[in-house]
């Protein structure tokens, strides 16, 4: 299904990739939030995505490698401890191993276990989250931003505005500058780079704290998982896969960078096991 993209281009200077449909048909909206309304972005000129090179795989053809919370990924794979103990015990381990920090990496672990109680047939593994992750934000440490431990950011993570100017596709507030303190123009924001009018289709609750809030990882990584699975899609699959990348971000070269830090990052934990 075609849908209405913003297509997140890298212009010096700028955070511009960003999350890219605007009308794409949603499981439903998991909670209603009201969240602060930030005052300004960062300013800087550090751009995630420029750091990471693009891997030489052709859209469709593989998958990177599926791994599970825990455990290798696939059919027939180890269901892993569902506990929040757990999960802390497994992300306190394999953040080391993949350079993913640890509490970015129980959002996408949370994340991953939720939509496999929710959409089993999506098998969205934690490393894509990681892989989306690590491009739109740096793992929420976009602009000398600091993860807390309450998995909000230091400061607000907010894109520039989408006005229209070389690379950035025009989109008018949809929000009145709730989200993103433009009344003006839309902004990406937060760790995983939503546009307010996509929030408001996926806003999510991740940490449990009763409030979707689009700076808060668990949450932003959630809203991203249930975006991706949306429409029973398998992502465990070189079509699955890619269509959903696709859908976050309509570049070739975005879905080639996020695929080969999914792969890196899920090759590298795999030798991290939580026992018991």
């Amino acid at each position: 299904m075609r849908t209405v993209r913003v297509h997140g281009r890298e212009v010096a200077g700028r955070l511009t990739v960003v999350v890219g449909v605007l009308a794409l048909a949603a499981g439903g909206v998991w909670t209603v939030s009201e969240v602060a309304r930030p005052r300004s972005a960062p300013v800087t000129t550090e751009i995630p995505a420029l750091e990471v090179l693009a891997a030489p795989v052709e859209p469709g053809t593989a998958v990177p490698v599926n791994i599970t919370v825990g455990g290798a990924g696939g059919p027939g794979a180890d269901t892993p401890r569902t506990g929040q103990d757990a999960l802390t015990t497994w992300a306190t381990k394999a953040a080391p191993v993949v350079g993913v920090p640890v509490r970015a990496l129980r959002a996408y672990g949370h994340a991953e276990l939720a939509m496999r109680s929710a959409s089993p047939k999506c098998r969205l593994s934690w490393a894509t989250l990681a892989g989306i992750g690590r491009i739109e934000s740096n793992h929420g440490q976009y602009g000398g931003a600091v993860l807390g431990a309450d998995g909000r950011p230091s400061k607000p993570i907010i894109g520039v505005p989408l006005d229209g100017s070389p690379g950035v596709r025009a989109i008018g507030d949809t929000d009145r500058g709730r989200f993103d303190g433009d009344s003006t123009h839309d902004r990406a924001v937060g760790p995983m780079q939503f546009i307010p009018s996509t929030w408001a289709r996926y806003n999510s609750d991740g940490d449990g704290d009763g409030v979707g809030d689009p700076q808060q990882i668990d949450d932003a990584a959630l809203a991203a998982a249930r975006y991706l699975c949306v429409g029973q899609r398998d992502m465990a699959s070189a079509q699955g896969w890619w269509a959903g990348i696709m859908s976050y971000n309509n570049s070739v070269e975005y879905a080639q960078k996020v695929f080969g830090l999914a792969d890196t990052y899920a090759k590298g934990a795999q030798s991290v096991k939580v026992s018991g």
